[in-house]
């Protein structure tokens, strides 16, 4: 165990040198010896599932291996951690500090000490060096930490590689607006005097949930920093917006008027607001100065402004999840523990037998006990049995005050005494951590803050989401309608309904003119929301647009509880395919099997799927119809134009998705994201889908599911370059581990797109399964017919591929012997289209031209007679006419007879009558 040791009462600048630290020294821990700064512990109170932390008391200290220890030098600010400085099984002791002429009593190992404002400097220049992305929650901490112990760069002990440092970490995508709540920058004596004023003269209005502020400060002259005071009053009065006005004299009858506007509530625009009076800035930060006006109006005008401006808040019902995972209190430790992992949750709420909330659990509460031994309690001896609860109509800020106030990362939400949905630390987080805005006409975009695998702000453009009214323009009429009445048909019902997967992909990446886009393979997802809404859910909803859409065929998958509607050259929505299921969660209970579903929440359905561009979501359903959900960084990974999977074990359990990737990243030109690469070739290399059929008769992701990806490929414009990217990555080895993309097969391939040109070119073939056949036919003969069951083949492809072995070879050996054309029709006629094709392309040039001579010749010719001419001719029908009609096609092959009247003369020789 590596661990990295904060100091007692631990600062920003300590967290943020811990937090860099864990990405220099994979896996390591960090420990918070002896608690933290106030503002830091509010910080984690939100913020602490972003990072490793961990309890001392849940340290082993004889698997300790090596410590960390950051911004001291001294062992008695570690607490009683000091002790494990001393332990024999301790290999290595590293100090990270900026503090210098100090004498260390740490008995270190290595010690990295530089005069620099921050210890957190030190690091970043460490992770800059090795050429290490942070995720935006990662640079804000570290950011943080140098803001705060340099003034932000104001003290005199801040140099330029602090500077230097800032400016990396704001690449690397640290939020400014956290930044900024949690700094502490300092006033002037004149501003403080200032704040003690404001302080005692404020004015508030509560609205919607937020409270809006606002003071006049009359002074004798200009008073500089006056935005400082603002921040400084946002912040020790919790208000969400302020106006600060400022006037001061310019002479006997003249006066300046100063307003100073901050908001932290979404959607509103100060800008907007001062612009109209001459002034300006940002959304959240502006000010104007007016001469000779009337301050009280001009600060009502600009208080009715905001007010105008302020949303309806958000509340628990529009951020929770349900339905919510329970447990009963005799559950033990190690079943508990066994659930989190099954559906990846961080705790579990505890309902008695009547299903009344008990208590709660959290991942940390089961470690610790797991560590001592108590994997067969029960959990009612470990839970948190006085909880905080929330209603449906709790508005976010007061949810965000709780979760602080009490340190609680999750929240249940009860209505009439009965737990509906939870509401996370997470939930509260995606929301503080987006931003919405407006451009010069109006229309709402969304900005991206939160850049969860380490893409700079900086580089990153708006990205413009299709919201209700856009959306409608872009689609097609009639579909819009449809998604309409599916919507409605939903909220009927008191669920939400979404728009999932890849039809969301597309509307983001499709420039259409509009009213045009016409998506034929939708995805709908039924959120049980408030109400129950179980796995039949999507069924019960795909048999209501049945009865309103009569003409479309309904499919019901019962094993998944899914259903779809499907349209055929439909007069108005053509071939249209929706899919419409139940939010759920799927387990895998082996690699490449079907997996086990259970109804869930749209985060934990969007989370199952396959990569972060897949798992976004529109909601159809109001309120906050238009909303995008991107719990994955899909956004970003658009825009970076890359495909990153959504975790580490998802080629695992489940192979086609490398096939999808594959197929998503050539058809778009995306690249594979590198960590993502690195999964699929360990899952590849590692056996275990070799083991996995083994051990298991039935595994479909490697049999019909692999079928299915392959087909999608196989029958693409860009199949070539998909295989070759398989290939590369060692992914043909779920066909056959003996499969690989050579020379030998890729002529092969060639030869047969030649072949499939010129004789199949309407066509009456199944190309693609054609390409597979030819792949498969490349593997040695005992193995071919086996994949080809495997894949579940069409029966008379795994008799073509089970017999080719054997065709080939009397073709080769009998091929050569022939002397006439008659001898070569008479041999391969009794060989179909397919196989003649496939035996071509195994064959040396000299077989494969007589082959194509064959297919483009001979097989064309007929016989000079027919059957009715033979008649006439007076003789009897009967079985030898076969045998007369063949002797003259052989004798027109070969060139013995070249008209109807050689024709007849060779009747009469050798037929005579």
């Amino acid at each position: 165990m590596d661990l990295i040791l904060c100091h007692t009462t631990a600062d920003f600048d300590a967290l943020g040198a811990a937090v860099g630290l864990t990405r220099l020294l994979s896996g390591s821990k960090i420990v918070l010896p002896g608690g933290s700064h106030p503002t830091v512990r509010d910080f984690l109170a939100l913020h602490r599932d972003e990072y490793p932390l961990i309890e001392r008391r849940s340290v082993n200290s004889e698997k300790i291996r090596s410590l960390t220890v950051v911004d001291t030098q001294q062992r008695d600010r570690l607490g009683k951690a000091a002790e494990w400085l001393d332990l024999p099984t301790v290999r290595e002791i590293i100090v990270y500090d900026h503090h210098l002429g100090q004498e260390s009593d740490i008995p270190a190992t290595r010690s990295h000490i530089d005069s620099v404002g921050a210890t957190t400097t030190l690091i970043v220049e460490q992770l800059q060096q090795q050429e290490i992305s942070l995720s935006s929650a990662e640079a804000t901490v570290m950011a943080l930490g140098i803001h705060v112990d340099t003034g932000s760069l104001t003290y005199d002990q801040s140099t330029a590689r602090d500077a230097l440092a800032l400016a990396w970490l704001m690449q690397q995508g640290a939020s400014l607006s956290v930044i900024s709540t949690y700094r502490d920058p300092g006033l002037s004596s004149q501003l403080q005097q200032l704040l003690t004023e404001s302080l005692e003269s404020l004015e508030y209005l509560c609205l919607h949930g937020y409270t809006v502020a606002w003071v006049t400060l009359k002074t004798e002259a200009f008073v500089p920093g006056l935005s400082s005071l603002a921040s400084e009053l946002v912040e020790l009065t919790e208000i969400d917006a302020l106006l600060l006005a400022n006037e001061y004299p310019l002479g006997e009858e003249d006066s300046r008027l100063t307003v100073i506007g901050r908001s932290q509530i979404p959607k509103t625009n100060l800008n907007q607001l001062f612009q109209l009076l001459g002034g300006g800035g940002h959304s959240q930060a502006a000010s104007l100065n007016l001469r000779g006006v009337d301050s009280e109006a001009i600060l009502k005008q600009l208080l009715d402004g905001v007010k105008a401006q302020i949303p309806h808040p958000l509340t628990a019902r529009d951020l929770m999840s349900s339905p919510v995972r329970t447990i009963l209190p005799e559950t033990t430790i190690a079943e508990a523990q066994r659930i989190l992992l099954r559906y990846g949750h961080s705790g579990l709420f505890v309902v008695d037998t009547q299903g009344q909330l008990v208590g709660i659990i959290s991942r940390r509460d089961i470690d610790i006990a797991l560590h001592h031994g108590f994997s067969h309690a029960p959990v009612k001896g470990y839970m948190t049995k006085n909880l905080k609860t929330i209603t449906p109509y709790t508005t976010l800020p007061q949810i965000e005050s709780v979760m602080v106030t009490y340190d609680i990362g999750r929240l249940p939400v009860l209505e009439n005494e009965q737990l509906i949905g939870i509401v996370t630390r997470t939930d509260v987080l995606r929301e503080l951590h987006q931003e919405w805005d407006e451009d010069q006409e109006g229309e709402q975009k969304f900005k991206i803050k939160n850049d969860a695998h380490g893409l700079a702000n900086a580089a990153l453009t708006k990205f413009k989401i299709p919201l209700r009214t856009e959306l409608q323009n872009r689609l097609a009429p009639q579909l819009w309608q449809l998604l309409t009445t599916a919507s409605q048909e939903a909220e009927k019902r008191g669920w939400h309904l979404y728009l999932v997967g890849g039809a969301v992909r597309d509307l983001l990446l499709t420039e259409a003119v509009a009213g045009t886009l016409m998506i034929k393979d939708i995805d709908l997802v039924v959120d049980g929301f408030h109400k129950s809404a179980d796995v039949g859910a999507g069924v019960e909803l795909a048999k209501a647009l049945q009865q309103l859409y009569p003409m479309a065929r309904l499919e019901i998958h019962g094993a998944f509880q899914t259903a779809a509607l499907l349209w055929h050259k439909d007069p108005e929505l053509a071939s249209l395919w929706v899919d419409i299921a139940t939010a759920r969660t799927e387990f895998y209970p082996y690699p490449a099997a079907n997996p086990e579903v259970e109804a869930s929440s749209i985060r934990q359905d969007l989370y199952r799927r396959d990569f972060t561009i897949n798992a976004l979501a529109l909601r159809l359903t109001s309120p906050r119809t238009g909303e995008l959900l991107d719990f994955f960084g899909g956004l970003l990974d658009l825009q970076a134009k890359q495909i990153r999977v959504l975790h580490a074990n998802s080629f695992i359990e489940d192979p086609t998705r490398i096939f999808r990737g594959v197929r998503f990243a050539v058809r778009f030109g995306f690249q594979i994201e590198p960590q993502t690469e690195e999964f699929i070739r360990y899952a590849i290399n590692s056996g275990v889908y070799d083991r996995t059929a083994q051990e298991n008769s039935r595994t479909p992701a490697l049999q019909t599911r692999l079928k299915t990806e392959l087909k999608h490929i196989l029958e693409a414009s860009y199949w070539k370059s998909a295989l070759q990217l398989l290939d590369n990555l060692g992914a043909l080895q779920c066909i056959h581990p003996t499969l690989k993309l050579d020379v030998e097969v890729l002529r092969k391939l060639r030869l047969l797109e030649r072949c499939l040109r010129r004789f199949d070119p309407q066509p009456t073939l199944t190309h693609w399964e054609m390409r597979l056949e030819a792949l498969i036919a490349h593997l040695t003969p005992q193995y071919r017919a086996k994949v080809a069951k495997n894949l579940q083949l069409q029966d008379d492809g795994i008799k073509r591929l089970q017999n080719l072995a054997s065709a080939q070879t009397e073709v080769i050996e009998s091929l050569p012997k022939c002397e006439s054309p008659s001898q070569v029709v008479q041999l391969l006629r009794q060989y179909d289209l397919p196989m003649l094709i496939l035996i071509a392309v195994q064959s040396p040039r000299s077989l494969r031209h007589q082959i194509w001579e064959y297919l483009t010749v001979w097989t064309n010719v007929q016989p000079l007679l027919n059957g009715n001419d033979l008649k006439k001719l007076g003789y009897k029908p009967g079985p030898q006419y076969r045998q007369i009609l063949d002797d003259i096609l052989a004798a027109t092959l070969d060139g013995v007879i070249k008209d109807k009247t050689e024709a007849e003369e060779f009747l009469a020789q050798h037929y005579p009558k």
